[in-house]
């Protein structure tokens, strides 16, 4: 992933069609809701950090706010950042309640080159979700370095534990989708795809699974009714 031949020899990037994000947001309006009223929402946010990733890295450290500004008013989200880069390195944050707090974190890290580690990723899932209950896993990532059965069977049991994994894909490696569309599935997540440097894209998503996440359908009606223009046709989508 990380080394100038591959990156250099990538398929083109191509735009993710609208309907793939419409079906996306409508795999997200099947699962229900899932948080107990009065209870906060929790949400891991995985990144990969290896070197692919520098260009859009500034990107997402910005799109994370917005996460939370869509969570606030619905009870609020607690949201952990997980990243991997170099040989071995993965990382958990504590669980944060602010976006300041989260983005500062971010700013901290510098992409570095090396292998996917996602597996360890639903490892750690499972291990939070055995503390204390997840509503979700959001992964983004451009590439897949390891062993399909592995991630499918770590997946599966997401899956069995009700931790959907929301897997976003930046670009077109068909190693990858293969992958992340498996993983989506056998967690009963979802999977989409968005253009390099296409902010608007992934930020689309990453405030629905968070209002999700936080407050499940009922929520995502509420802020339908608070938003104006794209926003508002958006959600409106979700509720057909």
């Amino acid at each position: 992933m990380s080394s100038p031949t591959r990156k250099d020899t990538k398929a083109p990037t191509q735009a993710s069609p609208r309907p793939e994000i419409d079906a996306f947001l409508q795999k997200v309006k099947s699962l229900g809701p899932t948080v107990t009223a009065g209870k906060r929402g929790r949400l891991i946010f995985a990144l990969d950090a290896t070197m692919s990733r520098q260009p859009t890295w500034d990107s997402a450290c910005a799109l994370q706010a917005d996460m939370f500004r869509e969570a606030a008013s619905i009870g609020g989200l607690d949201i952990q950042l997980v990243y991997f880069r170099g040989l071995s390195e993965c990382r958990a944050s504590g669980w944060v309640a602010g976006s300041d707090k989260l983005a500062s974190l971010m700013r901290g890290i510098t992409c570095q080159g090396g292998h996917t580690q996602i597996g360890k990723v639903l490892s750690h899932a499972r291990q939070e979700q055995a503390r204390q209950r997840v509503q979700a896993l959001v992964f983004v990532g451009d590439a897949m370095e390891e062993g399909i059965d592995d991630l499918s069977a770590a997946a599966g049991e997401l899956g069995l534990l009700g931790v959907p994994v929301f897997m976003f894909q930046e670009g077109s490696d068909p190693v990858a989708e293969t992958a992340y569309r498996e993983i989506a599935r056998l967690s009963r997540g979802a999977y989409c795809r968005f253009d390099t440097g296409s902010a608007a894209q992934l930020a689309e998503l990453l405030r629905a699974v968070a209002a999700y996440a936080a407050g499940g359908i009922k929520a995502l009606s509420d802020l339908s009714a608070r938003k104006a223009g794209g926003a508002r046709l958006l959600l409106a989508q979700m509720k057909k």
